[in-house]
């Protein structure tokens, strides 16, 4: 028994690594062990030796097992001091310089006037791109066979289904779920077949929608250039009389040019403005399609382009630029290298 420890010691001093302690207690503690099977020879010795002999070889295995547990916590504090050199930080080291991109001028321009009309207290609406006809035109007081139909110049999928051209059918959806007042913009994209420098076949619009009782057009007058205002900055707004099918009266709004301060030029025509949205108090019509009671119910409506809204923010000449996805381009609306948005 005494050789069997002494032996069992010297083994388990030279273990390096769990996978020699895991065979040196398989060695000696396994079925197989030598200790183990030290317990066969109780059969030829008496009942008194027997239970001697069997509280030695307990002891041994007690023994042995205290040993084995020791050192397992040896090597477990080894392997984690190890691990923590060899995977230390040099602090002294330059940091990596990971470079971030930016949000994309679209985006930014969206999340900005997301931002100007939730602090009004509008809320956020979205409709599907793929839209009925019923929606996109009809029940915007815009029926088959109208001119008003040849501005839009439509991508049709079949006779009943479109693309949408604007993000006003929204304002029917929102209408036939929810009672009034409602009081929403809704961004998104839109498709008309339109191609040129200050064109594209896909782009982005706002729409806006105001339902109450007593809404007045002095009350879409002040919510748009308190707007445009928060936009642009300090610049002169004017509304001039224009005509929409799905509004009645019906505006544009333009801003002083933000190119030239006013004085002309060729981006304004010389005409010291710039027209970037349109608008008009809901057509009585509309509202009855909304399921809305007109005369119970007024409201107003607008709408505008975020590409021009972008380029006229950030001085963009070409609306292909948004899509072209040049990096020199696009570097300029990230913030520094290096730094999170």
């Amino acid at each position: 028994m005494d050789r069997i420890k002494k032996e069992f010691e010297e083994k388990l001093e030279k273990v390096k690594d769990f996978e020699a302690l895991k065979q040196l207690k398989a060695s000696y503690l396994g079925k197989k062990g030598r200790v183990t099977s030290l317990f066969k020879n109780l059969k030829n010795l008496s009942p008194d030796e027997k239970k001697e002999f069997g509280k030695k070889i307990n002891e041994v295995k007690d023994y042995f097992e205290k040993l084995l547990d020791k050192k397992s916590k040896e090597l477990f504090e080894r392997a984690k001091q190890e691990s923590i050199e060899s995977e230390a930080i040099d602090i002294t080291l330059p940091a990596r310089n990971v470079n971030l991109g930016g949000l994309h001028p679209i985006t930014k321009t969206i999340m900005e006037i997301e931002d100007i009309f939730r602090s009004m207290g509008f809320g956020v609406e979205v409709g599907p791109e793929i839209e009925l006809d019923l929606f996109n035109f009809e029940l915007l007081n815009i029926p088959k066979e109208h001119p008003a139909r040849d501005m839009q110049d439509t991508f049709y999928i079949n006779d009943n289904v479109v693309l949408r051209t604007h993000t006003s059918p929204t304002q029917i959806r929102v209408m036939k779920r929810q009672k009034p007042p409602v009081m929403f913009i809704s961004p998104g994209r839109v498709y008309r077949r339109d191609s040129d420098i200050t064109h594209s076949p896909m782009f982005h619009q706002v729409e806006g929608l105001l339902v109450d009782k007593d809404i007045r057009f002095s009350d879409l007058k002040g919510v748009l250039s308190e707007f445009l205002r928060l936009f642009f900055g300090d610049v002169p707004v004017r509304f001039r009389p224009s005509y929409f099918p799905f509004t009645e009266p019906s505006a544009e709004v333009d801003i002083g040019c933000i190119i030239c301060g006013g004085k002309g030029c060729r981006v304004c025509s010389n005409t010291g403005y710039l027209e970037v949205l349109g608008c008009g108090m809901v057509h009585p019509n509309v509202l009855k399609n909304g399921g809305y009671n007109p005369d119970k119910y007024t409201g107003f409506a607008f709408g505008l382009g975020v590409e021009r809204f972008a380029m006229l923010k950030y001085g963009i000449d070409n609306i292909k630029l948004f899509f072209e996805n040049d990096l020199r381009f696009l570097e300029q609306f990230s913030f520094a290298k290096g730094r999170s948005l």
